[in-house]
């Protein structure tokens, strides 16, 4: 048994490898740039836009349910639900168009492959590549609808009056929902961003890899916060935490 027993010889063997490899690149390449992300996080709490907003919904909870401001709040979660909405049935409306665009890969991968090196890939492959986006499409699809059923739970959670009389919900469990909906929100928009390389992946694996690399720069553009910002996200919080200090002095 040689070597070449285990190298694909024909032209088609070696697309499908190519456009596998370059998948398992793209899928190592998000997951270690989100690991980069967690590991500065936790060096750095303002080292993230998402890790400032998620101490901005904690601190904006507090405040509505202390100051039973209950108008924005609804107000509020309600540009939320519609922006969650919009995104899902966005994603119902591409989930069609792909299962349309499946249905044509024998007229559309020669032309669509014109700038692979490898040439086209077979049929098993094109149908990879389409199921591939739909099954993305579905999870953003099933993030948002869950982003949206939380969002649903907090406009109720978040009303109810701190006193207790009619009952009482603690602030920490409302905070806790609220964040649960902004990860789906998260995770949504983050499978939104996956679409890309994906999509590129119909045009060969060179566009594919192409494409990540552009996402990953536009994300670290996105995600990490300004130098300038985190300073005076860090400069608030010494002052929110020496002010209790100063007024027991005083």
């Amino acid at each position: 048994m040689g070597i070449s027993e285990f190298v694909p010889s024909s032209p088609a063997a070696v697309a499908d490898l190519a456009d596998l490899a370059a998948l398992a690149l793209t899928l190592g390449a998000l997951v270690g740039y989100h690991v980069f992300l967690s590991r500065k996080v936790a060096r750095n709490p303002n080292y993230t836009f998402q890790a400032t907003m998620r101490r901005s919904r904690a601190a904006w909870t507090r405040a509505i349910m202390a100051e039973g401001k209950d108008i924005l709040a609804i107000q509020t979660l309600r540009n939320s639900t519609m922006a969650a909405t919009f995104l899902a049935s966005t994603a119902v409306l591409l989930i069609i168009g792909v299962l349309t665009l499946s249905a044509q890969g024998d007229r559309l991968e020669a032309s669509w492959h014109a700038l692979s090196l490898t040439g086209p890939a077979g049929s098993t492959m094109w149908t990879i590549k389409t199921l591939t986006i739909l099954v993305d499409l579905f999870v953003a699809f099933l993030c948002f609808t869950m982003a949206i059923r939380q969002f649903h739970h907090v406009g109720y959670m978040i009303n109810v009056p701190i006193s207790g009389r009619w009952g009482h919900v603690p602030t920490d469990i409302v905070i806790s929902q609220f964040e649960r909906s902004g990860r789906f929100y998260w995770f949504g928009m983050r499978a939104y961003f996956l679409l890309v390389p994906l999509v590129m992946w119909l045009f060969g694996y060179v566009m594919m890899l192409a494409a990540t690399a552009v996402l990953i720069g536009v994300m670290f553009r996105l995600d990490h916060m300004p130098a300038s910002e985190g300073e005076i996200a860090e400069r608030a919080e010494d002052l929110d935490r020496a002010a209790p200090s100063e007024a027991a002095a005083l």
